[in-house]
């Protein structure tokens, strides 16, 4: 009895692991907090490019979020920032590193943002064991922002860098659970890390990724209070919150509506913490009318 109990429930945990390869997702947005919103879209318009999409306050929660990229929410990967009322400093911690912004010409970016009175944390120049052509700024938070010279791509919100403590552990994971493509793994003896491009597109230069980077003997990394997640789109939030802990992930959030929107959602945590949202599909177009 036992024994037929146990295979049965690993043959329903091997069923909702395989209709995560085929189910419909796309990284939706990223979340995190700034500590003062205007000067922050300010930032983004006039010295990165991206447009104000939409913006929404909701003063019984006493909070305000702004969506901005470079393009519409229903095709394209965009920041959502939000602002609690009164709070003026976050912690950004350790582990949060930084997005990344292809861009066609990296000088010309740093030195607009010079002009417009903006910090750039490292110069133009080919990354360490490279040859690709980077750059850093800072917006008015402190969250770093790579800038990397790259042709014209349909997506130029093109990476999220996090931090982890064990590559190989992170890769499986975000592959099991996720449904996520490994694309690239680049491994760097000379600085001491290993970084992993992973993501739901076939080619690392026309989608977004999330960049996982190991660096040599760095297990735990501070997390601070300001990033909170990445939003993914699903068909559905019940069968991605089993598939989560078929793969023994943390799910955070029990599946179902969000008060007030209706917009059904899970939430979860990798094997770092870093927290994840799926969003239902249709729930998350209907959001958008």
């Amino acid at each position: 009895m036992a024994a037929a109990a146990a295979a049965e429930t690993a043959t329903i945990q091997n069923n909702i692991l395989e209709w995560v390869k085929r189910d419909n997702r796309r990284l939706l947005h990223v979340v995190y907090r700034v500590a003062d919103l205007e000067k922050t879209i300010k930032f983004y318009t006039e010295c990165l490019g991206m447009k104000l999409l939409r913006k929404r306050d909701i003063p019984e929660e006493k909070y305000t979020n702004a969506f901005l990229g470079y393009g519409p929410e229903n095709s394209h990967f965009v920041v959502e920032l939000t602002y609690n009322y009164g709070v003026e400093e976050y912690d950004i911690g350790e582990g949060f590193g930084h997005f990344g912004i292809a861009v066609e010409d990296v000088q010309k970016v740093v030195d607009l943002v010079k002009a417009k009175g903006g910090k750039v944390a490292r110069e133009p120049g080919p990354v360490k064991g490279g040859k690709s052509v980077i750059a850093f700024v800072e917006d008015p938070t402190g969250y770093k922002f790579e800038l990397i010279q790259r042709e014209p791509t349909p997506e130029p919100l093109c990476q999220v860098m996090l931090r982890v403590g064990d590559l190989d552990r992170s890769i499986a994971f975000y592959e099991t659970a996720f449904g996520m493509k490994l694309l690239r793994k680049i491994d760097n003896p000379d600085y001491k890390y290993t970084l992993a491009m992973i993501g739901y597109g076939e080619e690392e230069k026309k989608t977004t990724v999330l960049e996982l980077t190991y660096n040599y003997g760095v297990t735990e990394y501070t997390k601070g209070n300001a990033y909170a997640q990445v939003a993914v789109g699903t068909d559905d939030v019940f069968k991605t919150a089993a598939a989560v802990k078929a793969a023994g992930g943390k799910v955070t959030r029990e599946p179902g509506p969000l008060p007030g929107i209706n917009t059904k959602i899970t939430a979860c945590l990798d094997p770092d913490g870093w927290k994840s949202v799926f969003v239902d599909n249709v729930d998350f177009l209907n959001e958008l009318e």
